[in-house]
């Protein structure tokens, strides 16, 4: 007991002994490469920093990544100026670990921010410079920035313009645009990295380059391509949207005993039809009432336009929701926006500019649905959400601009022929590896049970909710990313290999699901 007590000790001072080599290395190397801003322990933190602990967890989002047993960096950067961004990918290579980039931290399995090899997190969350420009009708935002702050700019320059971007205020805007987020104005402007002018990363060698500097197909990879497979994203250029100075909002529930079957039978026609101006996201959920257990359906709705007009679209489009005017609430486009993000609809928009969440453990996963399903295998759903009791589906409606976008056009393929997209979706509160098992398992049993309905060869996914059970790649292979990458990417899969290729052959920018090179060394 003694002896392993002894050997225990004994690699744990070894580790930290090589760690502390590695940071001095790392630490030397950056200060040759750039002239950083004030003591650079402000800026890099190795384990031993009284500040490590807290600046790892800030933007850790998922509590299954955040036990002691979790694997930790060895160092974090978190830059303030361009110049660091290239050091720290210069220095990364230099001393031979694996970097990670993290821009908000809500990737669902935490791959920005863990490894079971050796790495450095580039933590980018001080790069969040916003600048508005309403005569072009467009906006430089920084990759660390939030969605949140990106929207409370855009309204205190103009009544009259937005971003169609996530209804989560704390995702970063590294992470969303380049894996192309989406959010409640999709069907009328497409996914938030379709509205993409230009943009600044850092390459492989430490270069900064814009548009033209990297070239069409970089460009075109980093808008729906994950930018984290490519190089370091700075910043996005983006084109602000068109949004009425009064918008309208409503909710509808159903339970099964109130007509919710033939409410999200009809749901599956409608909300990928109607018109453009209108998001309709319905959420299935299971839970008990008056003793009962049945299924809940919940409608929570975007219009882009007044009251009148939406329950006359409604009453004409979808009768059988029976929506008044009393049910809906006009407001000002930021005003829903404060609402989507769960803040009472009276909150002040400055509520957008708070970073602080609330950390559960969870799991999601994804699919399309390309064929409404029956009523008889709704029914035959409800039975199979009330037994398992916990996971819930999210379902977002496409079509619109969706329908009007080529797969082609950018990496991001999940296009015309699609009605929707599911979430799967299952939150817990206790710790532990048996809780993990358990939930996960429920989940991901109602995956199973779903998939007679969804999209097939391949079965499809959305890139930003990542999900590992689709795949990871342990070595950098073509052969292990073809796995997750034709789930994701469909068609596109095979050019965002040609363009990995091209900018990062020996594969330095990499995480279990990145895009791999054609070829790499062994």
């Amino acid at each position: 007991m003694l002896l392993l007590l002894f050997l225990l000790v004994l690699n744990f001072s070894s580790s930290w002994a090589d760690s502390d080599s590695v940071y001095k290395s790392f630490l030397q190397c950056f200060r040759n490469q750039s002239k950083p801003l004030g003591q650079v322990s402000n800026i890099i933190f190795s384990l031993s920093n009284s500040s490590y602990s807290s600046v790892l967890q800030a933007y850790i989002r998922n509590a299954r990544f955040n036990s002691s047993s979790t694997p930790k960096p060895v160092i974090i950067v978190t830059p303030l100026i361009e110049s660091h961004v290239s050091a720290a990918v210069i220095c990364s290579r230099n001393v031979g670990f694996q970097l990670k980039i993290r821009s908000g931290g809500h990737d669902f399995e935490g791959l920005s921010y863990i490894s079971d090899k050796p790495f450095i997190i580039l933590d980018m969350f001080n790069l969040r410079s916003i600048s508005i420009n309403l005569e072009e009708e467009s906006a430089w935002v920084g990759a660390g920035a939030t969605l949140g702050e990106l929207y409370y700019n855009i309204w205190q320059k103009s009544k009259v313009h937005g971003f169609p971007g996530g209804v989560c205020p704390t995702v970063g805007i590294g992470g969303h645009i380049s894996g192309g987020g989406y959010g409640t104005m999709l069907r009328k402007y497409g996914l938030s990295t379709d509205n993409v002018l230009d943009a600044k990363i850092v390459d492989v060698n430490g270069k900064i380059l814009d548009r033209k500097g990297m070239g069409e197909e970089l460009f075109w990879a980093i808008r729906g391509g994950g930018g984290a497979s490519f190089g370091v994203v700075l910043a996005y250029k983006i084109k602000l949207v068109l949004v009425p100075e009064t918008v309208t909002i409503f909710t509808s529930e159903r339970t099964l005993d109130q007509n919710a079957t033939d409410i999200v039978f009809r749901w599956q026609s409608v909300a990928p039809t109607i018109n453009n101006n209108l998001f309709m996201r319905m959420v299935l959920q299971p839970l008990r009432r008056n003793k009962q257990k049945t299924v809940r359906a919940s409608i929570s709705s975007l219009y882009l336009g007044d009251a009148d007009s939406l329950v006359k679209l409604l009453g004409k489009d979808f009768p059988e929701l029976g929506l008044k005017k009393e049910d809906c609430m006009e407001m000002s486009w930021i005003e829903s926006v404060v609402w989507w993000a769960n803040f009472d609809h009276a909150a002040s928009p400055d509520a957008l500019l708070s970073r602080n969440y609330i950390v559960h453990f969870f799991k999601r996963k994804s699919d399309y649905v390309q064929t409404p399903i029956s009523k008889d295998g709704l029914e035959w759903l409800w039975k199979r959400m009330i037994e398992l009791g916990e996971p819930e589906l999210v379902l977002n409606p496409y079509g619109g601009r969706m329908n009007e976008i080529k797969a082609t056009d950018i990496p991001m393929p999940h296009r015309a022929g699609n009605l929707f997209k599911i979430q799967y979706t299952v939150t817990w509160n206790a710790a532990g590896t048996e809780a993990e098992r358990n939930y996960t398992t429920l989940v991901n049993t109602l995956h199973g049970y779903m998939t007679p309905f969804v999209s097939k060869n391949p079965r499809r996914a959305f890139f930003p909710y990542r999900d590992i059970d689709n795949g990871i790649s342990k070595t950098g292979t073509y052969e292990e990313g073809k796995v997750y990458g034709l789930k994701y990417f469909n068609q596109n899969f095979e050019r965002l290999v040609d363009v990995k290729t091209a900018v990062d052959p020996e594969n330095f920018f990499r995480n279990e699901q990145s895009i791999p090179p054609r070829t790499r060394k062994a």
